[in-house]
């Protein structure tokens, strides 16, 4: 994302130096308002935008801060307690909810568990072998949260990936090894073989239970 913005802000300064003349307002509004989105989507939604907005006001016209150093890194300090207290909330709300749906869904017809807690169900038998841990696979995916959220997706991508087994979240290399080349699962890996109470910021929140759809195309010898 930074270097998205770092490539609009050179677009934005060859434009305004080379084609001053040629450019029209309009489209420099329209850049203007693409670099604002971008960062826009960086800050955290507690963000007050006046205040934002006066930021940049006072930086672009040269005029001092109106906090000091010491303000602002108390203010920094302050929020940060807070904001970890907030993520330390979340993470056992959502903790709750994983093993809530974990439960149930073990329930499930053709769903089966294993010693780890990994839960999968095989949906395509494959006639191929199964791929070992130091193996390179082939695959399609979409991963998703509980409640359908995609996050990521290799369809969207318009082709299949290829990576190490060894080199992915635990869930993964576990249960792509009960897969035999040619079939397809459904992977549901609670938190502690995903990514735990980490997430990913923006895309996987803290303790998450992930769900993919998995087509093994073919395993490559890890050379």
């Amino acid at each position: 994302m930074i270097n998205k913005i770092f490539s609009y802000s050179l677009l934005t300064s060859t434009l305004l130096l080379s084609h001053s003349v040629v450019f029209a307002d309009s489209n420099i509004d329209k850049i203007s308002y693409a670099l604002g989105y971008e960062v826009s989507k960086q800050t955290p939604d507690s963000t007050n935008i006046d205040q934002f907005i006066a930021g940049i006001k006072d930086a672009s016209q040269k005029k001092p801060s109106k906090y000091t150093d010491q303000e602002l890194q108390q203010a920094y300090l302050e929020y940060q307690k807070i904001e970890s207290k907030n993520q330390e909330i979340e993470a056992k709300k959502n903790l709750a909810l994983s093993e809530d749906f974990l439960k149930k869904n073990a329930l499930k017809s053709g769903v089966k568990t294993t010693k780890s807690g990994l839960q999968y169900k095989i949906t395509q038998q494959g006639t191929g072998k199964s791929p070992s841990k130091s193996d390179i696979v082939r695959v399609q995916y979409k991963g998703q949260l509980t409640d359908g959220t995609v996050f990521d997706s290799s369809y969207d991508r318009e082709g299949p990936i290829e990576f190490p087994l060894d080199q992915v979240i635990t869930g993964w290399t576990e249960g792509l090894q009960l897969l035999k080349e040619g079939g397809k699962m459904v992977l549901y890996i609670p938190p502690k073989l995903a990514y735990g109470e980490e997430g990913v910021s923006g895309t996987i929140p803290a303790n998450s239970v992930l769900i993919f759809d998995v087509e093994l195309l073919k395993i490559l010898p890890n050379k």
